[in-house]
């Protein structure tokens, strides 16, 4: 570690320690440790975004990457927060449950270790969140064991992801198919979208992609990673949403299309079956597509009727009984 890595430590170390002082006679309903960003970015943090409203708009009051000396409870997630940190505010008596996906070897496509450290911080867990039963077997079969845990689906501010007023007949044109992703890794569905591209009959069909990618396409329209409610508008002028990433415990941009009405042409793969449901079509290789489109295009109005989204209030009253055990 270098001079300046090390001064970042310390400067880290020492507002930790001021904060833990600062809050031992302080109280609020809730803590959570994440480190949240202004969106758009990914789909734990627009999840943890909707909660944290929806759970202040009841008059509940949570602190961020703080646990005071009364607080009850604490939510913390994944691995994206302060491990020191939280471990320095841990405190006898506070109920701490652990929001874990992943799992995050098998997300990514590779093994850097992370999901073994979740393993371990999970320690300090009386329970367990994870989104799908996908996510809760997986870590079964890889041998990742995980504190007293419960699944629990994520869902999405219905105030921004709601299906538009009024629709455009499709009679007359081309279905309109969307994808999107914050991450540009190709694990989200790089190579359904490239065989899209070269092989898809484009006089029949348009597709959106909205996010970040690595690929360049000639016949795909590509715009760029948008803020949550720019995003819903453009989903609420599509037709079908494409879910095409592999071994997605929880697809938050798979929940948010379906809140918009969206039915989904899925891959079968991670969490996207329990998630779409009858709301949609699966396939199992980019070939199938076409013929998934055109079934989903004579079924539109059957498939939206079909769409099945957890409210963000039924979830977090779920979230809130974990908690509060």
């Amino acid at each position: 570690m270098g001079v300046r890595g090390f001064v970042k430590v310390l400067l880290r170390h020492g507002a930790t320690e001021r904060d833990f002082r600062r809050s031992r006679h302080a109280r609020c309903d809730l803590a959570v440790f994440h480190d949240f960003h202004v969106p758009p970015y990914g789909g734990g943090n627009q999840f943890l975004l909707a909660l944290r409203g929806e759970l202040e708009r009841r008059g509940l009051s949570v602190e961020v990457n703080r646990l005071s000396g009364g607080t009850p409870a604490c939510l913390y997630n994944s691995f994206n927060f302060d491990f020191a940190r939280l471990r320095r505010f841990r405190r006898p008596g506070a109920r701490m449950v652990h929001r874990v996906d992943g799992p995050i070897g098998v997300y990514r496509g590779f093994d850097d270790g992370t999901d073994r450290r979740i393993v371990a911080v999970n320690a300090l867990a009386d329970a367990t969140i994870l989104q799908s039963q996908y996510s809760l077997e997986k870590h079964r079969e890889l041998g990742l064991p995980l504190r007293n845990p419960v699944v629990i689906p994520n869902a999405v501010d219905p105030a921004i992801f709601r299906p538009p007023d009024v629709r455009e007949p499709l009679a007359g044109r081309r279905l309109r198919v969307i994808a999107s992703s914050w991450s540009d890794n190709p694990r989200k569905g790089a190579d359904v979208l490239a065989w899209l591209d070269a092989k898809l009959d484009f006089d029949a069909f348009e597709v959106t992609f909205v996010g970040r990618t690595q690929q360049t396409f000639q016949r795909i329209r590509v715009v760029g990673a948008l803020p949550s409610a720019p995003l819903a508008d453009v989903l609420r002028t599509q037709d079908v949403y494409l879910a095409a990433s592999r071994d997605d415990p929880c697809s938050n941009a798979l929940l948010e299309a379906l809140a918009c009405g969206l039915p989904a042409a899925f891959l079968r793969s991670g969490g996207h079956p329990e998630l779409v449901g009858a709301g949609g079509i699966g396939f199992d290789a980019a070939e199938e597509l076409p013929a998934v489109l055109e079934r989903l295009r004579a079924e539109l109005d059957e498939r939206r009727a079909a769409i099945s989204v957890r409210p963000l209030s039924e979830v977090a009253d779920r979230y809130l009984a974990v908690l509060r055990a």
